[in-house]
């Protein structure tokens, strides 16, 4: 959840890290630092909060080699004694590292290493990391030496940077289970980063390292070594991440300038979809078909928002293709003993690619089960994609809103997309069916621009809900899982307890908390559930509830002191909880502004889930 930098330049080094925190600071928020040769010393400069804070310290410093860090806390509260790097020195040795991970072993490396007089500066489970490359480093020949000995004491997921002033000029890192890249430009200027976007301006030419991994990088050369320290060759892309996707351009945050990019980013998913009139399993890859062919059941695996697109896409292909669909939370599946149908097709879905728990259910499931994966994610040279049999990207776009939008609704988009290549694959779409929900698919970013223009409606609720400490969703069907996202945006932006719950469910036991001051949100498409959602309307009402309902053209619902409706378009049919997300994400928006909180920036959360 952390971001990490680090890198060699023949110039200034700093003024890049920071550049480069800068653009790294959707994963962690909570403190910042950096660490630098100065003199032949190794010089610490750490502050809590933004990454502006530490900007403001380090201005005027030079380096040719240093390393960053802006945290997500996991262990130990926010504190400058917790920020990262942390050093370890002694014997005329220093060591500083900085870290993305957890250690999981991190107490039982404590005991040993205080036992050597190590003493211990933070809460944190990364400083044993220092002191344990330190130890290790009394001993070895090189700094590369003693991080491997090092990591192979380390259970648990972990990016590692260490600078060392017994081996000046010299940066060595290695991973396992946490994203690394390497950047390289034509002037032998090499960086190593969190993610590639922090990359963009600092670097021509990207290698995605893989777990085990050891780099060694200084001023002459790149050395990369295997889990037996044998060196090894990655192959190396050239970097293509426009400034512009990654720049904030005319709006005041990120969040809204990405609401706003959905009829563009579904547009953009769609684009592999050539033909009009049929699709293809050769969408999502040369394996597809057969793949497809051998699939009796699905389960699909995902976290936090993905979770809900994967509740969605339960009821579409469920309806469409007659395969049975189960959705699993992964921090869930990968500890319990789960029965798998022969011939599961299991589908993971993350924007990132490198969600911790989602990843490791797959490998799980690969191991126990012997299914085929595939991978549904925003980032093409990601973790997910590289563990999966066959992928579809969505195409969404970088995004760095903390609370996904985009990244949700192009989801949906490439989950539908699949449901039709499964339902011709299973015999289940006659042609006219096929070019029909085809042609509605095409029409879906115009749909979506269009319920972005009622955002002033939306708005004009947000004094209600800006003094309320507790909300309720309801939905019924597909629409349900919409309402569990509209109360996770709530949630995480707003700082306002929401819960969704599925309508029917009113009467066992969520209609206790009904009176004047909850508010409750209702998703209303006008399919055929319509009628019994309206009961349920009815029920709130009765007992003085005030509802907020995004409904449908032509619901004949009417707007009273207890009511108040914002009206979409004409039911979208399938394409419905695509189109009824975007209004619950503008209503989160709104009330989060109101509240004066920092909404791409959300407070003790990050982009990237990269731990457990």
């Amino acid at each position: 959840m952390c971001g990490i930098i680090a890198g060699i330049k023949k110039k200034n080094v700093v003024d890049g890290l920071i550049h480069g925190l800068e653009k790294l600071e959707y994963r962690g928020y909570d403190s910042a630092g950096l660490a630098f040769f100065k003199e032949g010393q190794i010089r610490r400069l750490r502050s809590v909060g933004r990454v502006s804070e530490l900007k403001k310290i380090s201005r005027n410093e030079e380096s040719l080699v240093g390393i960053a860090h802006t945290r997500w806390a996991t262990h130990g509260v926010v504190s400058e004694s917790n920020a990262h790097p942390h050093i370890s020195e002694a014997n005329n040795v220093t060591v500083c590292v900085i870290h993305n991970g957890i250690i999981e072993n991190y107490l039982e490396l404590k005991a040993i290493l205080e036992k050597k007089n190590y003493i211990f500066q933070s809460q944190t489970d990364s400083e044993v990391i220092a002191h344990l490359i330190h130890f290790e480093r009394q001993t070895s020949t090189s700094l590369t030496e003693a991080l491997h000995k090092a990591r192979k004491k380390l259970v648990g997921a972990y990016a590692v940077v260490v600078l060392c002033d017994a081996d000046p000029f010299i940066i060595c890192a290695t991973k396992k289970s946490s994203s690394l890249v390497l950047g390289q430009n034509n002037n032998n200027e090499c960086f190593l980063s969190s993610d590639p976007i922090s990359l963009a301006k600092l670097s021509k030419s990207i290698t995605f390292l893989e777990d085990e991994d050891l780099i060694c990088i200084s001023k002459e050369n790149v050395k990369i070594y295997s889990e037996n320290l044998k060196q090894i060759n990655r192959k190396s892309k050239e970097i293509i991440i426009a400034e512009e996707n990654i720049s904030i351009g005319e709006y005041s945050n990120f969040m809204i300038k990405e609401i706003n990019e959905q009829p563009s980013a579904i547009a953009s998913t769609l684009e592999t979809i050539f033909d009009e009139n049929s699709i293809t399993s050769e969408l999502f890859g040369a394996k597809a078909s057969k793949i497809f062919n051998n699939t009796n059941a699905i389960k699909i695996l995902a976290c936090g928002t993905s979770f809900h697109a994967g509740l969605v896409a339960k009821y579409w292909i469920e309806h469409l293709c007659k395969i049975p669909v189960s959705v699993e939370i992964a921090s869930e599946f990968r500890y319990r003993k789960s029965a798998v149908f022969e011939k599961t097709l299991i589908i993971g879905i993350s924007q990132s690619g490198e969600t911790a728990d989602t990843l490791a259910a797959i490998e799980v499931a690969k191991e126990i089960y012997s299914c085929s994966v595939l991978g549904i994610c925003n980032v093409q040279e990601s973790a997910l994609t590289r563990i999966s049999d066959i992928c579809f990207l969505t195409r969404a776009g970088i995004e760095i809103g903390v609370a996904s939008t985009k990244a949700f609704t192009t989801q949906l988009s490439a989950l539908f997309t699949l449901s039709l290549v499964l339902a011709k694959v299973k015999n289940c779409l006659p042609s006219k069916k096929e070019r029909d929900l085809l042609r509605s698919l095409r029409h879906l970013p115009k749909a979506a621009a269009a319920v972005l223009k009622g955002e002033n409606q939306i708005k004009d609720w947000t004094e209600y809900f800006k003094n309320k400490q507790n909300v309720l969703f309801l939905g019924r069907g597909i629409h349900y899982p919409i309402a569990l996202e509209g109360a996770l945006k709530l949630k995480e932006i707003s700082y306002i307890h929401a819960e969704a719950y599925a309508a029917g469910e009113l009467k066992h036991g969520p209609l206790a908390l009904i009176d004047e001051n909850m508010p409750i949100i209702a998703v209303a498409p006008n399919d055929k559930l319509v009628n019994k959602l309206k009961n349920n309307l009815e029920e709130v009402k009765a007992r003085g509830g005030k509802l907020f309902i995004i409904a449908d053209h032509g619901l004949e619902l009417v707007e009273d002191s207890c009511t108040k409706i914002v009206t979409l378009g004409d039911h979208a049919g399938y394409l419905s909880p695509i189109l009824h997300t975007i209004p619950l994400q503008l209503l989160a928006y709104h009330v989060a502004i109101s509240r004066g909180n920092d909404v791409d920036k959300p407070r003790n959360l990050a982009k990237s889930v990269t731990v457990e």
